[in-house]
């Protein structure tokens, strides 16, 4: 007799089968308020529809994400990573789209949720394993989207005080939760979104109440755009009373996220006896601002953009970067520079300067905003503006610039 060993189940079955395995009914007198049937009893809710929003979310989202990381890559930089300095006005591009896109998904998340709140309430509430895991999978995608809104409007409005976390870090680390949650939902329903497009709807009630559904969540979310997108796009400024920042309010025209006062700094940057110390391979120096006033004096036209969406383009003088770094010994053409604030604390006290941003010629200390001496607001008596950088990098009240040289810095 040929003995016939059992089969091997294989460990791909044995999940099938978890994935599959029903789950107990819970009892039935337990459905009420929104579990009974019939609770949704509005016929404008459909596939379709909800295919549609989720289309319209996925780019909005999609660009918000792409924007953002960027934003992020840009902040802290990874080894691989490399951003230019021209154009000059690029990242105040990006960082717009990111904040428009952002302010334009609040309405349209809140409509598609609306789309699908009926399926939060289906009984059973978990069929079977599986359907609990995609169920959990929605609730992470739902509560992140949500998260990412929520705080990315705060921020926008400067409002810190509700965040128990700082806003960079957290919104950056949910974003990737989001979009890991986005993509196996897309998995999932995928057919489902496919067959609804693809779907010819011939009743004219159905139809008509989706393009009426579809018409408001389109009008929202553009009344939003243009209502914002003046903080960034300046000819628009005048009809968006939405925008959360006046771009051109503030000292010497110009807007204003941290005061001398609230940095901490008045005192030391008000100081007759100020000295910005410039440190290099070759030498160190100490410069008084009638010094820095004496070294050849550049003019520059550029935006600063900060990740709250708004920009305005001004008009800089002062010392080229470069040729304080030529003064105490280093290349221009392969250095990078620390530059630090007299502020003594704060994350954004210190940003490094990339090659490609200090050999640039326009990339100024500058002392000098709009043909008149900086406001103390604006980084008096000395601040950096670096073309196609963000505005929490564009260091002000500067106290030390340390310039070294490309390799030493990337070792």
């Amino acid at each position: 007799m040929v003995h016939h060993p059992d089969p091997v189940v294989k460990p791909a079955g044995r999940w099938h089968r978890l994935a599959d395995r029903q789950l107990p009914a819970p009892p039935e007198t337990l459905r009420r308020g929104p579990l009974r049937r019939g609770a949704f009893p509005s016929r404008a809710r459909s596939a379709r529809l909800t295919s549609q929003l989720g289309v319209a979310l996925a780019v909005s989202f999609g660009i918000c994400m792409l924007t953002g990381v960027l934003s992020h890559f840009i902040q802290h930089p990874p080894g691989w990573f490399g951003w230019p300095s021209r154009p000059v006005g690029l990242y105040r591009v990006t960082q717009g789209l990111h904040v428009a896109t952002g302010l334009a998904t609040v309405p349209l998340l809140g409509v598609k949720l609306w789309s699908v709140y009926p399926r939060l309430f289906a009984w059973p509430p978990a069929r079977t394993v599986a359907h609990a895991a995609e169920r959990l999978g929605v609730a992470v995608l739902v509560a992140a989207a949500l998260f990412q809104v929520v705080s990315g409007v705060f921020n926008v409005a400067r409002w810190y005080t509700p965040l128990p976390f700082f806003f960079t870090a957290g919104h950056y680390r949910v974003a990737w939760l989001a979009i890991g949650a986005l993509l196996v939902h897309l998995g999932v329903k995928l057919p489902i979104v496919r067959a609804a497009l693809r779907r010819v709807r011939t009743a004219t009630g159905p139809r008509l109440r989706r393009r009426v559904v579809l018409g408001a969540a389109a009008t929202a979310a553009g009344v939003v755009t243009l209502g914002t997108v003046g903080q960034t796009v300046t000819p628009l400024a005048a009809v968006s009373p939405l925008a959360p920042r006046r771009p051109r309010e503030g000292p010497q025209g110009l807007a204003v996220n941290k005061t001398a006062a609230g940095a901490g700094v008045r005192d030391a940057a008000l100081d007759p006896g100020y000295r910005l110390a410039v440190a290099g391979p070759g030498r160190t120096v100490a410069l008084s601002l009638a010094d820095l006033t004496a070294l050849p004096q550049h003019t520059a036209v550029l935006p600063i953009a900060c990740v709250e969406g708004w920009s305005a383009t001004a008009t800089w003088t002062g010392v080229r970067l470069r040729d304080l770094a030529a003064l105490v010994g280093a290349d221009p053409d392969d250095a990078e520079a620390v530059v630090e604030s007299l502020q003594t604390g704060g994350r954004y006290r210190t940003s490094t300067v990339p090659p490609p941003h200090l050999r640039d010629p326009w990339t100024l200390i500058a002392l000098r905003l709009n043909g008149a001496v900086l406001h103390v607001d604006h980084g008096y008596p000395a601040r950096l503006i670096a073309p196609n950088r963000p505005g929490v990098l564009q260091t002000k009240w500067l106290g030390r610039i340390t310039v070294r040289s490309d390799r030493e810095g990337g070792s």
